[in-house]
């Protein structure tokens, strides 16, 4: 089983790496990839040292799988090269998300639509995936007619500028280098992504249109506003959610506590609900202030907490790769 990681030395590759050495996943090779100025660079990986090759080099190796985060354009471009060795890539970017002719997979979700023909795998937004993980459960018992969903994202999800440019900030230096257009620190940024004609952000639209796709349902309404915080660690949502039939709310807590992939924390009278620092270096989705909208019939609040690096990038695409290899689509 020889595995590519494409984008090997970023910040969504380095932690790829490091979530298939948890998982122990069955490798025999690694193929680390990047761009020519990091070609040659070491990486360990379980105790032996790799060199990352450029994408000529991964590509004449003929990997099983290729885990790609290194950016649309990249993707667009190197994706189909891969996918016609006969590797069977798995991106993080958003360059074949919204693609009639590809797949968009969160495990715990829709695993199921996967076949040994489908050789290019959308991984979802990092915002996205959180979500649907606690939404499935509750839509194929009530389902959803809408949800309203206001995000606060980690500076993680940006990158190592703005990881970066949060420290200096912190630290008092104003003329290093900006990933925002505003200081983050001690600020809020209700923008992420660019904005698109409607007034929204392509990050709102993302979570739009990747909700309804790997739903497998186009009737689910789905409204969000994207805002950017200087944490790191993971990104929280607050989520309203309208059902076509009401809930009993233990009912929802037992549901979503039998969840694969979900840990609920919601002890208000304790101060327990899920929180960034929380989430950090975890897989799982948090969720908590589990309560009923007063304000509307059969519908509902909650508010999901997860790591963006893991569960909403490598994590993610790692079970993807876990799912193919156990189910021997590759």
């Amino acid at each position: 089983m020889k595995i590519a990681v494409v984008g090997a030395t970023g910040l969504v590759g380095t932690v790829m790496l490091k979530v298939l050495e948890e998982r122990n996943f069955p490798l025999t090779e690694l193929i680390p990839v990047a761009s020519e100025k990091s070609v040659g660079k070491e990486i360990s990986f379980k105790g032996k040292k790799y060199a990352v090759v450029n994408m000529d080099t991964a590509i004449s190796m003929r990997p099983d799988i290729a885990l790609f985060s290194a950016g649309g354009g990249t993707s667009l471009k190197e994706a189909p090269r891969f996918a016609e060795v006969g590797t069977t890539v798995i991106d993080n970017s958003s360059a074949w998300r919204m693609d009639p002719t590809k797949k968009l997979v969160v495990p715990e979700v829709n695993a199921n639509v996967l076949s040994k023909e489908d050789k290019i795998i959308a991984n979802p937004n990092c915002s996205t995936i959180q979500m649907v993980v606690a939404l499935k459960p509750l839509h194929d018992k009530y389902k959803i007619k809408r949800v309203v969903v206001s995000t606060y994202q980690s500076v993680t999800g940006t990158g190592v500028k703005a990881v970066e440019q949060l420290m200096n900030e912190r630290k008092g230096i104003t003329d290093g280098p900006m990933a925002y257009a505003y200081p983050i620190d001690l600020n809020v940024i209700p923008q992420i992504d660019v904005f698109t004609e409607n007034g929204y952000t392509k990050e709102e639209m993302k979570m739009i249109l990747e909700t309804q796709k790997i739903m497998g349902d186009n009737s689910i309404r789905v409204t969000a506003t994207t805002v950017r915080i200087p944490v790191m660690g993971g990104h929280s949502e607050s989520v309203n959610i309208e059902f076509e039939r009401d809930f009993n709310l233990a009912d929802v807590t037992e549901l979503l506590t039998n969840t694969e992939g979900v840990i609920v924390v919601d002890d208000p009278a304790n101060l327990k609900y899920p929180m960034p620092m929380d989430a950090h270096e975890k897989d799982e989705v948090f969720v908590g202030r589990i309560r009923r909208d007063e304000s509307l019939p059969n519908t509902l609040n909650m508010w999901i907490v997860a790591d963006n690096l893991r569960k909403g990038a490598a994590t993610n695409a790692v079970q993807i790769a876990e799912y193919l290899v156990k189910k021997e689509l590759v």
